[in-house]
């Protein structure tokens, strides 16, 4: 996350999918969201106030509130004063329901926003707990051009110039889809998923030297790109070196580290006349092998194995017999 993400922050991008509403005479809008969680803080309301999560958004559904209505004036407003004496960015009340002066009273003078929702508590907390989870992803700008190629995210890097773009561009020519060019954001999802997509500003467009902007969409129909897609494999572009060692055999599977997440690495050397749009797409069915179990290499290499091992018992049984 790249700024700070405030209560106000939260209203203006999901107003609409949370249907939340400000409640008057609250401010707090600049509270810092500090948590991906929203939790409900039941038991500070009964009056346990131990290992309570203030710094998470705090919602209330229909049974925080008739708790509260159910107690009296006295004790409701004990319970309020301690609960709003926490550190919380902001307390949200759901299913339409509506907060009693008391409420309004206590959340104004901690300055803490109260937001309504017209939606039910476990509807909102099925929409919020992606958001929030998304916001914090961990994130970073990679330099390369990212592309759909057979269901598979390929990430195409190496040194400007050296025809990233030119490659994506002709496997969209080819039925595949382009997901973003030159600046790609990958945010880490769950434990080992990164998600790649574009910068909101680029809309699929693609530079190409000597060409200019292409605007992917108009020219090949909005089926040839995705808004995001899971990077998968990176593939390497390089000039050719004859003195450069090179995987022959596939056996030894190169890793880069991408948010602390491994992801297998293709090193492709570019000569004139390869096609590097056929192995890119060899690369993504290869991928698709060994998703499903099967190695190529480590077949071969076992098949190979056999073969000599069969070799070398005929020819002991040869030097061993008298006859």
């Amino acid at each position: 996350m790249t700024q700070k993400l405030t209560v106000g922050h939260m209203l203006e991008r999901m107003q609409r999918a949370l249907e939340l509403q400000h409640v008057a005479g609250t401010d707090g809008l600049d509270r810092v969201i500090e948590s991906p969680n929203a939790s409900s803080p039941g038991l500070v309301l009964a009056g346990y106030m131990e290992r309570f999560p203030s710094r998470r958004v705090q919602v209330l559904g229909e049974t925080e509130i008739t708790y509260l209505k159910s107690l009296d004036p006295d004790t409701r407003h004990e319970r309020l004063a301690a609960f709003f004496s926490f550190p919380m960015p902001c307390v949200v009340i759901t299913k339409g329901q509506q907060p009693g002066p008391d409420l309004v009273t206590f959340a104004s003078q901690a300055g803490v926003a109260l937001l309504t929702s017209t939606l039910k508590t476990h509807e909102f907390y099925t929409r919020i707990k992606p958001w929030l989870e998304d916001e914090f992803s961990p994130t970073t700008n990679l330099h390369g051009s990212l592309s759909d190629v057979f269901g598979v995210g390929l990430l195409f890097v190496g040194k400007s110039g050296i025809g990233k773009s030119e490659c994506v561009l002709d496997l969209v020519e080819r039925g595949h889809r382009l997901v973003a060019d030159d600046l790609v954001i990958v945010k880490r999802r769950g434990g080992d998923v990164l998600i790649g997509r574009g910068h909101e500003l680029q809309r699929h467009h693609m530079e190409i030297r000597g060409v200019g902007l292409v605007d992917i969409p108009s020219v090949f129909g909005i089926r040839a790109v995705r808004q995001q897609k899971r990077l998968e494999v990176v593939v390497q572009l390089e000039e050719w070196n004859h003195d450069a060692p090179v995987d022959r055999t596939g056996l030894e599977a190169e890793t880069t580290t991408i948010l602390d997440v491994e992801v297998p690495k293709v090193r492709v050397p570019l000569n004139p006349g390869k096609n590097i749009t056929v192995i890119a797409e060899v690369i993504a069915m290869n991928h698709l092998l060994k998703y499903s179990g099967i190695d190529p290499a480590e077949r071969f290499n076992e098949r190979l194995m056999r073969q000599m091992r069969g070799k070398t018992d005929v020819r002991r049984y040869l030097q061993e017999d008298n006859e």
